[in-house]
């Protein structure tokens, strides 16, 4: 399945590793990361606008979605693949 995650971007539920919400950015640990993933070419979309941070095995993205929308829209999605038809 797929979740979108916002600016016509949709990423692969099953590569998502954590989704973070932008206050996490002050934290030490996260901002180091962050300052790695820019310099190796990892971070893929606009830092301005972002709420929070959608880090997949490959990318990290800046959604312009709240991390908690994230969440319900990766829990809607999870749901949805449980069910039996």
């Amino acid at each position: 399945m797929f979740i979108h995650i916002g600016k016509n971007t949709v990423v692969r539920t099953r590569d998502i590793i954590m989704i973070l919400d932008r206050i996490c950015t002050e934290s030490k640990d996260t901002s180091d990361f962050l300052q790695v993933a820019r310099e190796e070419g990892f971070v893929v979309t606009g830092e301005d606008a972002g709420k929070s941070i959608v880090v997949t095995d490959k990318k990290v993205y800046f959604s312009p979605i709240s991390s908690i929308t994230l969440l319900k829209r990766a829990n809607f999605i999870k749901d949805i693949g449980e069910q039996s038809f």
